[in-house]
């Protein structure tokens, strides 16, 4: 059944990376499809994802896109004992934060700097620095107290947040200042099946 599991992307794309890293923590095997920018304007793509992004993911003739919600799905469908998306409401409440904080702080903050200095992003490089700087000192205090973003064990939380805040250097984020995201950091990336985010070159 997961032997047919296709994920579209591009490797340097953290959308993209979260998604090959939660089906690898849960040991499915899948297909990569190259789907850079001149595979995305195709028709043959554009009836994956009508809005022209990656990652999308394909699994049985299902068709998901949009990172987090993949991962809810391989959560739901695939990890039988609910340890990355808890049931329990104030569980599930965490994990869903930091799902939103990914989408938001972080695609702002240290995503966007990282796509001005790499791709060329037109967008305001010091302001994205600014919630960058924010959001990890927020990250920060939260890991001081606890070895996950969600609690005591890595959850969604942890897979959706890590790609970019890894590779924040690149977008002139310096993640000195925060030992207790460092820490976080080699956590996860110690956990098995982990492929640790790929660096520009």
């Amino acid at each position: 059944m997961s032997a047919q599991i296709r994920l579209h992307g591009v490797p340097l794309s953290g959308h993209v990376h979260k998604v090959d890293l939660f089906l690898r923590l849960l040991g499915l095997p899948f297909e990569t499809v190259e789907a850079g920018r001149d595979q995305r304007d195709t028709e043959a793509f554009r009836r994956l994802n009508p809005l022209g992004q990656i990652p999308v993911l394909e699994d049985e003739g299902l068709v998901f896109a949009d990172s987090n919600a993949i991962l809810v799905y391989l959560a739901k469908r695939y990890d039988a004992d609910g340890r990355w998306l808890p049931e329990a409401p104030a569980e599930a409440a965490r994990v869903q934060r930091w799902l939103s904080i990914s989408a938001g702080e972080i695609r702002f903050g240290p995503a966007n700097a990282r796509a001005v200095h790499l791709f060329g992003l037109k967008t305001d490089l010091a302001d994205a620095q600014a919630v960058a700087a924010r959001l990890l000192g927020f990250m920060d205090a939260a890991l001081a107290g606890q070895a996950w973003l969600a609690g005591a064990e890595p959850t969604l939380a942890d897979v959706a947040c890590y790609p970019y805040v890894v590779v924040a250097p690149e977008g002139g984020v310096d993640l000195e200042p925060y030992p207790a995201v460092r820490a976080w950091i080699a956590r996860f990336e110690a956990l098995p099946g982990v492929k640790p985010m790929p660096r520009a070159a």
